[in-house]
């Protein structure tokens, strides 16, 4: 089911970039095919695991995949990578370009073989630059795209990176609306085409679309940055017991901010009474927000804050976020049955379809356990199969337990 349904993607991605592009498209219907190396992903050893090969990184980014395992360098193994394209729409990788060159496995091959496939490739850099052929990772494309200046500038003066992939994330993010625009118009023309989503330039839009700033004139009017998430108070406020998120932002809400406080002097004062006086006074705005919230529990500030319809959420942990009333509502975390690892907790589809529907439908897969399904699809026959793995092109199928 889902709006993707009857797309039929390959996946040859590692880690979790291209990983989390293509469960999407898996969680949105289509048939996703992932290419392993004879060992798997590497993100299958990151624990902690039940089991060899079936960590909880692998788990939560390959859902709705069928695995089958491969050795490109082997002619027979790229063979089979060309079989699969021809009944593909998709082909999705994160190895750099020339790597797949190297494989043979370029667009210019694969076009040939199917001239309505879409060949996208998540990679670091566009290939017009002088850093075309540079590996790339999520560290490295946070810093050179500012974060951990960013972070330093708010905080003790010392860089640091987001404790998050959140490079990866927003790429792979950037990488399904890419792919997604490219069936439209394939479906429009008939013709595919190769696409090409960078990390770099990807999150250098990314970050400065908030702190372009003045650099966006030319000359420049200041050097760059947006006053308010540059303030070193905007952070959850602690209370009297604990802490909480709460922003107060247009004029309305602090209007409901003075009166549920009872601060008419803030009110009169302008530095708070206007949005240009907020904005202008953003750290002194910032600050005494910061000795309001201590005056109270962090209950009393919920129930307040709530009667007055000024947002606020918790300061949720890893662990409190999943207790979450409203996720536990919603069923965000279902706990289901994987067949190999017992009960996991999994996450749903967050986006909500009227008429196509998106559910969950497989589990992150065993390596190479739909090999021998998905080589008879593409017309291998036993024997073949059977050749390939004596000859190390591909394994047997896993057994049910490692």
């Amino acid at each position: 089911m889902g709006p993707l349904q009857g797309i039929r993607v390959i996946d040859m991605t590692t880690v979790l970039m291209g990983p989390y592009a293509t469960q999407m498209l898996g969680d949105y219907g289509a048939d996703v095919i992932k290419v392993e190396s004879l060992e798997g992903d590497v993100t299958r050893l990151i624990g902690p695991t039940r089991h060899p090969g079936m960590g909880p990184v692998f788990l939560n980014t390959n859902r709705n995949k069928r695995s089958i395992c491969l050795d490109l360098k082997k002619p027979a193994g790229r063979e089979a990578v060309l079989r699969l394209t021809e009944t593909a729409d998709v082909l999705i990788y994160n190895v750099r370009p020339q790597a797949m060159a190297r494989l043979d496995l370029g667009y210019d091959v694969v076009a040939k073989r199917n001239p309505r496939l879409i060949y996208a490739g998540v990679f670091g850099f566009g290939q017009d630059g002088p850093y075309a052929a540079k590996p790339a990772y999520d560290d490295l494309i946070q810093g050179a795209t500012g974060l951990p200046a960013l972070m330093a500038q708010t905080s003790d003066g010392m860089p640091r990176y987001v404790p998050n992939a959140l490079v990866d994330r927003i790429v792979g993010l950037t990488a399904v609306g890419a792919i997604c625009a490219s069936l439209v118009h394939r479906d429009r023309t008939g013709r595919g085409q190769r696409v090409d989503i960078p990390m770099f330039e990807t999150m250098a839009g990314f970050v400065l679309g908030d702190h372009m700033g003045g650099l966006t004139y030319e000359p420049p009017l200041d050097k760059g940055g947006y006053a308010r998430h540059l303030s070193r108070d905007r952070r959850p406020y602690k209370t009297a017991d604990g802490y909480i998120c709460v922003i107060v932002y247009n004029d309305k809400q602090w209007e409901s901010f003075f009166k549920a406080t009872g601060r008419d002097d803030l009110r009169a004062d302008p530095k708070f009474a206007t949005f240009a006086g907020r904005a202008t006074n953003i750290d002194t705005v910032y600050g005494e927000l910061a000795r309001i919230f201590e005056t109270r529990t962090t209950a009393e500030w919920q129930e307040l804050l709530t009667t007055a319809d000024i947002p606020v959420m918790p300061m949720h942990d890893l662990a409190s976020m999943l207790a979450d009333p409203h996720l536990a509502a919603t069923g965000y975390f279902p706990v289901v049955a994987h067949p190999t690892e017992g009960p996991i907790r999994s996450m749903k589809v967050s986006a909500r379809w009227s008429e196509t529907p998106a559910e969950t439908v497989r589990l992150a897969p065993r390596l190479n356990e739909h090999g021998e399904e998905i080589l008879r699809e593409a017309g291998f026959s036993a024997q073949n199969i059977a050749t390939m793995i004596g000859e190390g092109v591909t394994r047997p199928a896993p057994a049910m337990k490692d």
